[in-house]
Parts: structure tokens; C-alpha cells; sequence
């Protein structure tokens, strides 16, 4: 449904409402038909009892005397005409048939009478009667469909609607809100694994809740800090084995296998390291934000590779001071960087500032590029391209899902965009302090 709203606060409102909506609609409804009853069952007996008695007058006066009194004895809903009236078919509407039927039992037996409708837009009938010395007596009558409403019962009934829409309004936000202090903590509990505390009072189910998911925020602080201490401890334990065999492939006579050796040991050097610093990265960095220049610490990791004889070219400036974490940010341009130098020769960065302070370095290379389909699944770890990311060109497939984490960390936004020409194109938003 397009027009259901999307928060809960609005459809539990909406639902109330309209329900409240409907039940005063029916109890006014209700209301009124009881009103309606009582006042037609009041008007009867009115009718009869002074219809029976003007025209007991009526016939004890002399004729003379009779038109004098007609206006006297008028009233609002009917009056009296000293003649035969109009003629027509019987009472066909419900009430007028009902006010025939009681005039006749008040005075159909002293008087013999007929009713019949009379043509119009307004409903009305007259009953004609013979007086006891023949004169012909006509009551011309017109029915009132129950007492009139006042014209502030609607006003009251709309102010009474608001008030409690409001009310109900007030309440349900009040109930809600723990989800979205849920809501809020589940989206602040990202790779630094820094925890926003729940409160844990309130009614004793959100209560629970609270504990519960501040429990579960402990459980996994815990496994993450447990696993990068178990692969802490593996990187230290492997490095010992490691460095006797590059030793002992120093010393080997076999000049043909020592290189290949030697490749080998590094590459699993780099792994044990890139996997390290992977997991470190999920568990965020133990670095604080700090107020830094952009431009500078870009400028000294341009001029680094420049150093040792890379392609790397800067456009743009920030122009103003970031607060940030600067070795997150060093080690993710890095990352970048060096993806770039490996698979397209080249690497160029720029920089630019974007609305409300946020800051947009975009780093891009000539090189294969990634097709459209894994411009989203190379942020995996251990997700390597064949055509690009092999053995021959290095790598361990960590580089990009750490960028990735340590991007995150820093509330940051890395994605990856297909270089219109060829290339690639990945592009950092560092967003303004809050």
C-alpha cells in the first residue's frame, strides 16, 4: 500500500484514529436515532393530547367564534383550516403515517376522519375531520424529523477528535522509542566495536530487551577481540619458523629452486601480516580522531612514491583542516594507491571538497578495471580477480576489504566505480564532523 506510512509511531496513530474516528461516528449516529425516537414519541403524545383538546374546543365554540381562535391554537408543527383542505393518496412517509395513526386513536372515534399526503418538496399531510354541526375542520400538519442539533456539537466532537489524536500521538511515541534507541545503537555498533549502552530500565519488556542486546554487543566484542589475538599469536608464532627457512634457502646450493623459495616465504610473510592487519581493521583502530591537515598528509604519501620512482599524481586541495583518524586514513590511500601502481602502471588522486564540509578524494588508474558485477564482491577478503590479481602480480586479496573496514571505522564511504575509458575509479567520502 502506498499511502500506509513507514514508521510504526504513524500507522499505530493512523489506526487509532480512524477507529476512534469510526466509533464516534457510530455513537453519534446511535445517539442521534435515540434522540430522534424519543423526541417523535414526546411529539406524539403532544400531538394527540392538544389535538384532541383544540378540536374538542373548536367544536364546542360557535361557528362565529371558530376563526378567532384558529391562530391561538396553532402551533409550530401544525394549524387548524376552517374548510374541506387538499385532497390525495394516503401518507406514504413513515412519520407522517405514524402522527395520522395517533390523531386517529385520540379522536377518529368522537370524530370520524381521513389523512392523506400533501404534494410538495417539504413532507406534510392534513386529516379531515367533520365537526358535530357538519362544519368541515381540516388539521394541516407538518412533521419535524427530531429536535435540531446545535451548531457547536460538530466543533466539540472535531476538538474532541484532535485532542485525543494527539494524546494517542504522544503515547505511542512513547512506546516506541525504545526501538529507536535500539535502532540507533545497532547502527553506532560498527567495526570499532565501540558499543552505545542501551538503558536498562522502562517497562520490564523493553527492559529485557536492553539487557539483552547490550549482552549480545559484549559476546561480540569479545569473539573479535578473541580471534585477533588468536591470529596475533599465529603472525608471532609463524615469523620464527619463517625467518629459519629463509636462512636456511639463503644456504642452499640449488640456484634454480632458491628464488622460487624465496617468493614463496614472502608471500606467506605478507599473508600472515595482511591477515593480521585485516582482522585489526574489523576491530576498528584504537586511534582517536584528531584535527589534521588533509592536504599535508596527502602531499607527504604522494611525495613517499614519488621517492622511490612511482607514477603518482595529485589534483586539488582540501583547503581546510579534517578531524579524522590519519593513519586509517594514510593506510586506506595506500591501499588504493598501491592497487592502482600494481594493475594499471599509474595512479591519480584527486581531491575535492564537497557540500557541508564533507571531503572527496577519488584515486584512479588506466588499468584492466573490475567488471560492473564485482565492483562490490572484490571487498570480500580473499577476493581476487583471475584476470588481474594473480600470483605474478602479487597481492593477498585483503588490501581492498581492509580500506573497506577501516573506512567504516572512521565513518567514511569507500566504493568502487568503472573509469569512463577504461580503469578504475574508487572514491573515499569523508563526511563533516558531526
Amino acid at each position: 500500500m502506498k499511502a500506509w506510512p513507514k514508521s510504526l509511531v504513524a500507522r499505530v496513530v493512523l489506526i487509532l484514529v480512524v477507529a476512534l474516528a469510526c466509533s464516534q461516528t457510530l455513537a453519534f449516529w446511535l445517539t442521534r436515532m435515540e434522540r430522534d425516537q424519543a423526541t417523535t414519541d414526546i411529539m406524539m403524545g403532544y400531538i394527540e393530547r392538544e389535538v384532541v383538546s383544540s378540536v374538542a374546543l373548536l367544536d364546542n365554540l360557535p361557528p362565529e367564534k371558530r376563526a378567532e381562535w384558529l391562530p391561538r391554537l396553532a402551533r409550530r408543527s401544525y394549524d387548524f383550516i376552517l374548510g374541506p383542505g387538499i385532497t390525495g393518496a394516503p401518507p406514504d412517509k413513515q412519520l407522517s403515517a405514524m402522527i395520522a395513526r395517533y390523531i386517529a386513536d385520540g379522536i377518529g372515534k368522537s370524530y370520524p376522519l381521513t389523512a392523506n399526503a400533501v404534494p410538495g418538496s417539504r413532507e406534510r399531510l392534513q386529516v379531515h375531520l367533520q365537526l358535530s354541526d357538519g362544519s368541515p375542520l381540516t388539521i394541516d400538519i407538518r412533521p419535524m424529523h427530531g429536535a435540531p442539533l446545535s451548531d457547536w456539537l460538530p466543533v466539540l466532537l472535531g476538538v474532541q477528535l484532535l485532542v485525543l489524536a494527539l494524546c494517542f500521538w504522544f503515547a505511542v511515541r512513547i512506546a516506541a522509542r525504545p526501538l529507536h534507541q535500539l535502532a540507533e545503537a545497532a547502527d553506532a555498533l560498527g567495526p570499532d566495536l565501540q558499543p552505545v549502552r542501551m538503558p536498562e530500565d522502562g517497562p520490564s519488556e523493553v527492559a529485557r530487551a536492553a539487557r539483552a542486546f547490550n549482552a549480545m554487543q559484549d559476546r561480540i566484542a569479545g569473539y573479535i577481540t578473541e580471534r585477533v589475538q588468536i591470529l596475533a599469536a599465529i603472525s608471532h608464532d609463524l615469523q620464527t619458523p619463517i625467518t629459519r627457512m629463509r636462512l636456511r634457502v639463503d644456504m642452499m646450493d640449488d640456484e634454480a629452486q632458491q628464488p622460487k623459495l624465496q617468493q614463496d616465504l614472502q608471500e606467506m610473510e605478507n599473508l600472515v601480516k595482511e591477515g593480521v592487519a585485516y582482522a585489526r581493521s574489523m576491530h576498528a583502530t584504537s586511534e582517536e580522531p584528531r584535527l589534521i591537515d588533509p592536504d599535508a598528509l596527502i602531499d607527504t604519501l604522494v611525495f613517499d612514491y614519488l621517492d622511490e620512482g612511482r607514477d603518482v599524481r595529485l589534483q586539488g586541495r582540501a583547503g581546510a583542516a579534517l578531524m579524522t583518524r590519519p593513519q586509517a586514513l594514510r593506510r586506506i590511500l595506500g591501499n588504493l594507491v598501491d592497487n592502482a601502481l600494481k594493475y594499471g602502471g599509474n595512479a591519480e588522486i584527486e581531491v575535492d571538497q564537497v557540500q557541508e564540509g564533507a571531503l572527496l578524494i577519488r584515486v584512479m588508474d588506466r588499468g584492466p578495471g573490475i567488471p560492473d558485477d564485482m565492483l562490490e564482491a572484490v571487498f570480500e577478503p580473499f577476493r581476487r580477480l583471475e584476470e588481474s590479481r594473480n600470483r605474478q602480480t602479487g597481492g593477498t586479496g585483503l588490501g581492498l576489504a581492509i580500506a573497506r573496514q577501516l573506512a567504516q571505522a572512521m565513518d567514511a564511504t569507500l566504493t568502487l566505480h568503472a573509469r569512463e575509458g577504461g580503469g578504475l575509479e574508487a572514491r573515499l567520502l569523508l563526511k563533516a564532523p558531526r
